[in-house]
């Protein structure tokens, strides 16, 4: 039974070691990728780069405030997404300008409401 004591210890800190370094938001290296296709180049596809960035940048955050799980997941959905840019295009598609709008709105900061 002695044996099996460091095999336990080096596997609990490979994986301490691994989850610490398990969101690797640097590592997407995002700004190479969208350079690299061509497909992203093209400006008709900038909502596409644009939201490649938001959702890299929301990682970042996340990984900031210790989400590390919601982090990792966020970082593969951005290597899917980077992985095969047309389809990304093709599913981004959305040119509601009503809803576009209204997301718009909801990015601009509210004044706090004054008390009575």
């Amino acid at each position: 039974m002695r044996p099996a004591l460091p095999t336990a210890l080096v596997i609990l800190l490979a994986s301490a070691c691994a989850a610490s370094a398990a969101c690797d938001v640097k590592g997407l290296k995002l700004e190479q990728e969208i350079v690299d296709k061509k497909e992203l180049q093209d400006p008709a596809n900038e909502q596409t780069v644009r939201d490649l960035r938001t959702l890299r940048d929301a990682a970042i955050v996340l990984d900031a405030f210790k989400f590390e799980p919601e982090c990792e997941r966020l970082v593969a959905i951005v290597r899917q997404l980077t992985a095969q840019p047309i389809k990304t295009i093709e599913r981004g598609g959305d040119t509601d300008e009503e809803k576009a709008e209204e997301i718009e709105q909801e990015r601009e900061p509210k004044a706090q409401a004054k008390p009575k």
